[in-house]
Order: structure tokens, then sequence, then C-alpha cells
């Protein structure tokens, strides 16, 4: 019986990371739509506020969202990566930003997970899920996502952490490894999922924003920050946002690409 749990909870953990990994995955009139197949990934995103510097950078926040759909209602194969790469002018600042540990979020319900990292706290979301089999669904079919400031094995991550009550009592902690971009991106965010059973169902929404002020030796500091890269004369500016890659265990990799605006601060 014990063994029988304990693969239980291995599936429970192996469908949480997906839900969880997903988190860029909800539906937005707005989105940018990638499709091969029958397989069609959207991705939206928004910065704020919109007037920024056009020397130097302000505090924002990001907000990103999307879907994974079928075309002709097949169940989607399973995700296995996400690679989301941010504009190289907007900053990550994780300097004097108090870290969570993993064991502070797992197991721990939304109120607890918030309660033992508060300061380390950069962002928060929903989601919700189909989910086909309720006895048996490796996920909650809602809930709220807190993403905190982490260190893993040396290095910075965001640890996603996801808690929902139905159909059972579920809490699971996703790290998403950052990186350098490449390019016009300055910053990476890079997350594997294991792999589960399709016939349990699968993520339909999930929204997060990340942004967070806070101070260190007396100074402001802002946890995302941005300029507006006008060219001298011009008050506005047209820039990649954010770019988003799909990994699927079928082979198939979709990208898609938000292309967005500023305005310069006066």
């Amino acid at each position: 019986m014990r063994q029988a749990l304990e693969r239980r909870r291995g599936a429970l953990r192996a469908g949480a990371a997906l839900l969880l990994a997903t988190f860029l995955l909800g539906g937005n009139a707005d989105a940018e739509v990638a499709q091969k197949g029958n397989l069609r990934v959207s991705f939206e995103g928004r910065l704020a506020p919109q007037a920024l510097p056009r020397e130097g950078r302000a505090p924002v926040s990001v907000t990103l969202g999307g879907a994974i759909k079928t075309t002709d209602g097949q169940d989607p194969p399973q995700l296995r990566r996400i690679v989301i790469s941010l504009n190289r002018n907007g900053r990550l600042d994780l300097e004097g930003l108090p870290r969570c540990n993993f064991h502070q979020i797992q197991p721990a319900t939304t109120a607890e997970a918030a309660r033992s990292c508060r300061r380390s706290l950069v962002g928060r979301g929903t989601f919700r899920a189909n989910v086909v089999l309720p006895e048996q669904s490796p996920f909650p079919s809602n809930g709220t996502i807190l993403a905190f400031n982490g260190n893993l094995h040396g290095k910075p991550v965001i640890y996603a952490h996801i808690y929902g009550t139905t159909p059972l009592p579920t809490s699971f902690v996703l790290p998403f490894q950052i990186g350098r971009g490449k390019g016009g991106y300055g910053t990476t965010l890079v997350t594997r999922l294991p792999q589960i059973a399709a016939e349990w169902g699968h993520v339909s929404e999930v929204s997060l924003s990340l942004g967070r002020n806070y101070r260190f030796q007396g100074k402001r500091r802002s946890y995302l920050s941005a300029g507006c890269p006008a060219p001298a004369g011009l008050a506005k500016a047209t820039f990649s946002l954010a770019k988003a890659t799909f990994s699927f265990e079928d082979g198939r990799d979709l990208s898609s690409t938000l292309v967005r605006s500023c305005a310069v601060r006066r």
C-alpha cells in the first residue's frame, strides 16, 4: 500500500509540473497564435506602465497568458519544455531580494506558502484545467499561482507554486531557471516537463503577472525594470516584448513572439 501511495504522489507531482509549466497558456483576444498541424498555441502579454524613460529604466510589471488547443478537438500532445525570452531593454534585478527555499512552500496551501516566503514573492496568477477523471486527476481544475524568488543548486530560479482544492487539495512547485538571452533578448526562463498520463486531462487557461518593488540598503529597487527604446525625435517605439517556444512530446516546437509598443515618458 505504501508503494502505491508513493506512485500516486509521483503521478501527482508529474501532472502538477505540467500544469504549472503551462502558466503561459490561457485565452486572450490579443494573443499571438502559432500552429503546426492540428496543434495551436496562443501567447499573450502586456507591459505596465507603457510610458517609460528613453534613458535608464523604471519599475514595470509583465503579465503573460495563453492557451494550448487543437483545431480538431483531439487532446493536445504533452508539453515537455518551455523557453520564455524577455526583451533586452528589460532588466531582472535580484540583488537584496530574499530567497525562498523549496521546502518552505512544498507541500503548502497558497496561504501557507505566502506566509513562509512573503518577502520573496515576485508574482501572482491563476489557472484553470480540463479535468477528465476527477478521482485520478494529478492537478486541480482551478487554483492560484504564487511566484517566488529562489535558488536551486546555486543558480537563480523562479519557484512557481500552485495550489487548488478541486477535485482534491494539491500543491506543487516547479523551478524556472533564469538565464541570459541572445540577440534582442536579455533574460530567459526555462523549464522542462515530466511525462504524465494524457487521459487525466490538460490545462485550459493560465495567467501570471511578475513584478515587485522592494528596498535594499536604503534604496528602492524593482524586480523588473525597463526603458522605452524609442529613437531620438520619436515619442513611441515598437519592440518584441517576449518570445515563447513550446516543445511537445511528439517533436513539434511552436514559437510565438509578442510585439508591443511603449511611449517615452515626459
